[in-house]
Protein backbone atom coordinates (compact mmCIF):
# COMPACT_ATOMS: atom_id res chain seq x y z
CA UNK A 1 0.00 0.00 0.00
CA UNK A 2 1.76 2.85 -0.90
CA UNK A 3 1.31 6.45 1.17
CA UNK A 4 2.41 9.63 1.94
CA UNK A 5 4.00 12.05 4.42
CA UNK A 6 2.35 15.74 5.01
CA UNK A 7 3.91 18.00 7.03
CA UNK A 8 3.76 22.06 7.32
CA UNK A 9 7.27 24.07 8.17
CA UNK A 10 6.77 27.83 8.95
CA UNK A 11 9.65 30.19 9.41
CA UNK A 12 9.74 30.44 13.02
CA UNK A 13 10.62 26.78 13.81
CA UNK A 14 13.80 25.22 14.58
CA UNK A 15 16.54 23.86 11.73
CA UNK A 16 17.54 21.57 14.32
CA UNK A 17 13.97 20.52 15.43
CA UNK A 18 13.41 19.85 11.46
CA UNK A 19 16.74 17.50 10.80
CA UNK A 20 15.26 15.35 13.69
CA UNK A 21 11.58 14.72 12.41
CA UNK A 22 12.71 14.23 8.96
CA UNK A 23 15.20 11.78 10.05
CA UNK A 24 12.60 9.92 11.94
CA UNK A 25 10.17 10.17 8.80
CA UNK A 26 13.06 8.58 6.65
CA UNK A 27 14.55 5.84 9.21
CA UNK A 28 11.08 4.11 9.34
CA UNK A 29 11.16 0.39 9.15
CA UNK A 30 8.61 0.80 6.12
CA UNK A 31 9.93 3.86 4.28
CA UNK A 32 7.30 6.32 2.41
CA UNK A 33 6.27 6.48 -0.78
CA UNK A 34 6.49 10.07 -0.76
CA UNK A 35 7.06 12.77 1.80
CA UNK A 36 4.60 16.41 0.84
CA UNK A 37 6.73 19.12 2.86
CA UNK A 38 4.34 22.40 2.74
CA UNK A 39 6.74 25.76 2.88
CA UNK A 40 3.99 27.69 4.41
CA UNK A 41 5.32 30.89 3.64
CA UNK A 42 8.69 32.17 2.92
CA UNK A 43 11.30 30.60 5.72
CA UNK A 44 14.63 31.70 7.12
CA UNK A 45 18.03 30.78 5.15
CA UNK A 46 18.43 27.64 7.80
CA UNK A 47 15.53 26.17 7.07
CA UNK A 48 15.91 26.69 3.03
CA UNK A 49 19.24 24.92 4.05
CA UNK A 50 17.98 22.02 5.62
CA UNK A 51 14.93 21.49 2.93
CA UNK A 52 17.60 21.50 0.33
CA UNK A 53 19.61 19.28 1.63
CA UNK A 54 17.43 16.69 2.25
CA UNK A 55 15.34 16.86 -1.37
CA UNK A 56 19.02 16.55 -2.78
CA UNK A 57 19.00 13.21 -0.73
CA UNK A 58 15.61 12.04 -0.82
CA UNK A 59 13.60 11.76 -4.12
CA UNK A 60 10.77 11.04 -2.12
CA UNK A 61 10.67 14.65 -0.93
CA UNK A 62 8.25 17.03 -2.63
CA UNK A 63 8.40 20.02 -1.79
CA UNK A 64 4.95 22.29 -1.64
CA UNK A 65 6.02 25.90 -1.58
CA UNK A 66 3.17 28.95 -0.79
CA UNK A 67 4.12 32.20 -1.21
CA UNK A 68 2.82 33.58 1.74
CA UNK A 69 2.03 32.15 5.53
CA UNK A 70 -1.51 30.88 5.75
CA UNK A 71 -1.75 29.13 8.68
CA UNK A 72 -1.71 25.38 9.40
CA UNK A 73 -5.34 24.22 8.20
CA UNK A 74 -4.50 25.98 5.05
CA UNK A 75 -1.52 24.56 4.55
CA UNK A 76 -2.21 21.23 5.14
CA UNK A 77 -5.69 21.64 2.71
CA UNK A 78 -2.91 22.27 -0.02
CA UNK A 79 -0.94 19.85 1.12
CA UNK A 80 -3.16 17.60 0.82
CA UNK A 81 -4.11 18.04 -2.69
CA UNK A 82 -0.66 17.09 -3.62
CA UNK A 83 -0.35 14.04 -2.02
CA UNK A 84 -0.20 11.46 -4.55
CA UNK A 85 -1.26 8.50 -2.16
CA UNK A 86 -4.80 7.43 -0.91
CA UNK A 87 -3.51 6.67 2.47
CA UNK A 88 -1.62 9.75 3.96
CA UNK A 89 0.40 10.07 7.50
CA UNK A 90 0.62 13.62 9.48
CA UNK A 91 3.98 14.39 11.00
CA UNK A 92 5.28 17.58 12.52
CA UNK A 93 7.90 19.18 11.84
CA UNK A 94 9.76 19.18 15.47
CA UNK A 95 8.56 15.96 16.25
CA UNK A 96 10.06 12.30 16.64
CA UNK A 97 8.79 9.82 14.90
CA UNK A 98 8.77 6.05 16.70
CA UNK A 99 10.71 3.78 14.15
CA UNK A 100 7.97 1.43 13.18
CA UNK A 101 5.11 4.09 13.29
CA UNK A 102 4.59 3.56 9.72
CA UNK A 103 4.75 -0.15 9.88
CA UNK A 104 2.27 -0.40 12.48
CA UNK A 105 -0.25 1.78 10.67
CA UNK A 106 -0.14 0.56 7.69
CA UNK A 107 -0.68 -2.69 8.65
CA UNK A 108 -3.75 -1.95 10.48
CA UNK A 109 -5.36 0.23 7.57
CA UNK A 110 -4.42 -3.08 5.52
CA UNK A 111 -6.88 -5.26 7.84
CA UNK A 112 -9.45 -2.61 8.95
CA UNK A 113 -10.58 -1.23 5.52
CA UNK A 114 -13.54 -0.13 7.03
CA UNK A 115 -11.27 2.54 8.98
CA UNK A 116 -10.93 6.01 7.39
CA UNK A 117 -8.52 7.55 10.16
CA UNK A 118 -6.35 5.59 12.54
CA UNK A 119 -4.22 7.53 15.13
CA UNK A 120 -2.31 6.29 18.30
CA UNK A 121 -1.09 7.57 21.37
CA UNK A 122 1.65 9.86 22.42
CA UNK A 123 4.56 11.06 24.95
CA UNK A 124 5.95 14.44 25.20
CA UNK A 125 9.54 15.73 26.03
CA UNK A 126 11.12 18.77 26.82
CA UNK A 127 14.54 19.76 25.43
CA UNK A 128 16.17 16.20 24.66
CA UNK A 129 13.94 13.45 23.86
CA UNK A 130 14.72 10.72 26.22
CA UNK A 131 13.64 13.66 28.59
CA UNK A 132 10.15 12.80 28.39
CA UNK A 133 7.44 14.28 30.75
CA UNK A 134 3.82 12.89 30.16
CA UNK A 135 2.19 11.17 27.78
CA UNK A 136 -1.68 11.89 26.09
CA UNK A 137 -3.13 8.52 26.03
CA UNK A 138 -6.27 8.08 23.66
CA UNK A 139 -9.18 6.01 23.32
CA UNK A 140 -9.21 3.19 20.34
CA UNK A 141 -12.24 2.07 19.57
CA UNK A 142 -14.70 3.99 17.53
CA UNK A 143 -17.33 4.24 19.55
CA UNK A 144 -15.12 5.17 22.86
CA UNK A 145 -13.61 7.89 20.13
CA UNK A 146 -17.16 9.38 19.32
CA UNK A 147 -17.70 9.58 22.99
CA UNK A 148 -14.77 11.37 23.41
CA UNK A 149 -15.23 14.04 20.98
CA UNK A 150 -18.20 15.68 22.54
CA UNK A 151 -15.40 16.74 25.20
CA UNK A 152 -11.79 16.96 23.45
CA UNK A 153 -10.03 15.79 20.31
CA UNK A 154 -9.59 11.99 20.62
CA UNK A 155 -6.68 11.78 18.33
CA UNK A 156 -3.39 13.18 18.80
CA UNK A 157 -3.25 15.20 15.14
CA UNK A 158 0.63 14.73 14.20
CA UNK A 159 -0.33 10.21 14.98
CA UNK A 160 -2.54 10.27 12.38
CA UNK A 161 -3.03 7.91 9.20
CA UNK A 162 -6.25 8.77 6.92
CA UNK A 163 -7.74 8.24 3.44
CA UNK A 164 -7.08 11.10 1.36
CA UNK A 165 -10.46 10.50 -0.75
CA UNK A 166 -12.64 10.39 2.75
CA UNK A 167 -10.64 13.37 4.45
CA UNK A 168 -11.42 15.70 1.06
CA UNK A 169 -15.01 14.50 0.78
CA UNK A 170 -15.84 16.07 4.59
CA UNK A 171 -14.20 19.69 3.26
CA UNK A 172 -10.56 18.78 3.99
CA UNK A 173 -8.35 21.20 6.65
CA UNK A 174 -10.02 24.47 7.13
CA UNK A 175 -8.68 27.12 8.63
CA UNK A 176 -9.84 27.21 12.73
CA UNK A 177 -7.56 28.72 14.98
CA UNK A 178 -5.51 26.11 16.66
CA UNK A 179 -8.49 23.56 16.27
CA UNK A 180 -8.50 22.65 12.28
CA UNK A 181 -7.49 19.24 13.55
CA UNK A 182 -10.50 18.75 16.08
CA UNK A 183 -12.74 20.88 13.51
CA UNK A 184 -12.08 18.20 11.05
CA UNK A 185 -12.66 15.13 13.30
CA UNK A 186 -15.89 16.77 14.06
CA UNK A 187 -17.01 16.76 10.25
CA UNK A 188 -16.04 13.29 9.31
CA UNK A 189 -17.51 12.24 12.00
CA UNK A 190 -20.80 14.07 10.99
CA UNK A 191 -20.34 12.32 7.62
CA UNK A 192 -20.13 8.92 9.04
CA UNK A 193 -16.47 7.98 8.79
CA UNK A 194 -15.26 5.13 10.78
CA UNK A 195 -12.25 5.72 13.56
CA UNK A 196 -9.63 3.92 15.26
CA UNK A 197 -6.23 4.55 17.39
CA UNK A 198 -3.57 2.02 18.23
CA UNK A 199 -2.44 1.78 21.77
CA UNK A 200 1.03 1.60 21.00
CA UNK A 201 3.33 4.95 21.25
CA UNK A 202 3.68 6.25 17.89
CA UNK A 203 5.27 9.55 18.10
CA UNK A 204 7.17 11.34 20.88
CA UNK A 205 5.90 15.07 20.51
CA UNK A 206 8.13 18.25 21.41
CA UNK A 207 6.50 20.72 24.08
CA UNK A 208 7.22 23.41 26.18
CA UNK A 209 5.43 26.43 28.28
CA UNK A 210 5.35 27.91 24.68
CA UNK A 211 2.54 25.52 24.34
CA UNK A 212 0.63 25.98 27.16
CA UNK A 213 1.09 29.22 26.59
CA UNK A 214 -0.50 29.19 23.12
CA UNK A 215 -3.80 27.26 24.46
CA UNK A 216 -4.99 29.73 26.73
CA UNK A 217 -5.84 33.34 26.20
CA UNK A 218 -9.11 34.89 24.57
CA UNK A 219 -8.36 34.57 21.39
CA UNK A 220 -8.30 30.55 21.82
CA UNK A 221 -10.94 30.44 24.37
CA UNK A 222 -13.21 32.01 21.60
CA UNK A 223 -12.28 29.95 19.03
CA UNK A 224 -12.41 26.41 20.87
CA UNK A 225 -16.13 27.91 22.49
CA UNK A 226 -17.13 28.55 18.85
CA UNK A 227 -16.32 24.53 18.13
CA UNK A 228 -18.64 23.70 20.67
CA UNK A 229 -21.43 25.64 19.22
CA UNK A 230 -20.67 23.94 16.04
CA UNK A 231 -21.36 20.82 17.62
CA UNK A 232 -24.42 21.74 19.36
CA UNK A 233 -26.00 23.07 16.29
CA UNK A 234 -24.98 19.82 14.63
CA UNK A 235 -26.57 17.85 17.35
CA UNK A 236 -23.48 16.11 18.11
CA UNK A 237 -23.86 17.40 22.45
CA UNK A 238 -26.80 18.45 24.27
CA UNK A 239 -27.07 22.09 25.42
CA UNK A 240 -26.07 20.89 28.72
CA UNK A 241 -22.77 19.34 27.40
CA UNK A 242 -22.53 22.52 25.82
CA UNK A 243 -22.72 24.52 28.58
CA UNK A 244 -20.05 22.54 30.86
CA UNK A 245 -17.96 21.92 28.05
CA UNK A 246 -17.74 25.95 27.84
CA UNK A 247 -17.36 26.86 31.57
CA UNK A 248 -14.20 24.07 31.66
CA UNK A 249 -12.26 25.95 29.00
CA UNK A 250 -13.26 29.33 30.39
CA UNK A 251 -11.67 28.65 33.44
CA UNK A 252 -8.63 26.75 32.01
CA UNK A 253 -7.98 29.16 29.13
CA UNK A 254 -8.50 32.25 30.47
CA UNK A 255 -8.29 32.59 34.16
CA UNK A 256 -6.15 30.30 35.11
CA UNK A 257 -2.22 31.41 34.60
CA UNK A 258 0.54 29.80 32.62
CA UNK A 259 1.92 27.47 35.73
CA UNK A 260 -2.06 26.42 36.97
CA UNK A 261 -2.74 25.60 33.17
CA UNK A 262 0.79 23.29 32.44
CA UNK A 263 -0.14 21.62 35.97
CA UNK A 264 -3.63 20.88 34.71
CA UNK A 265 -2.50 19.85 31.13
CA UNK A 266 0.18 17.27 32.75
CA UNK A 267 -1.70 15.88 35.63
CA UNK A 268 -5.60 15.99 34.59
CA UNK A 269 -5.03 15.71 30.82
CA UNK A 270 -2.09 14.00 30.48
CA UNK A 271 -0.48 10.34 32.18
Amino acid sequence: MPFSVLLSLYSKENPAYLRQSLDSVFGQTLPPDEVVLVEDGPLTAALYAVVEEYAGKYPALKIVPLTENVGLGRALNEGLKHCSHELVVRMDTDDIAMPDRFEKQLAYMAAHPECDLLGGQITEFIDRETNIVCARKVPCTHEKILMWLKGRSPFNHMSVTMLRSRVIACGNYLDWHFNEDYYLWIRMALNGCRFANLPDTLVNVRVGKEMYRRRGGWQYFKSTSALQKYMLVHGLISPLRYMFNVSVRFVVQVLMPNNAKQFVYRHFLRK
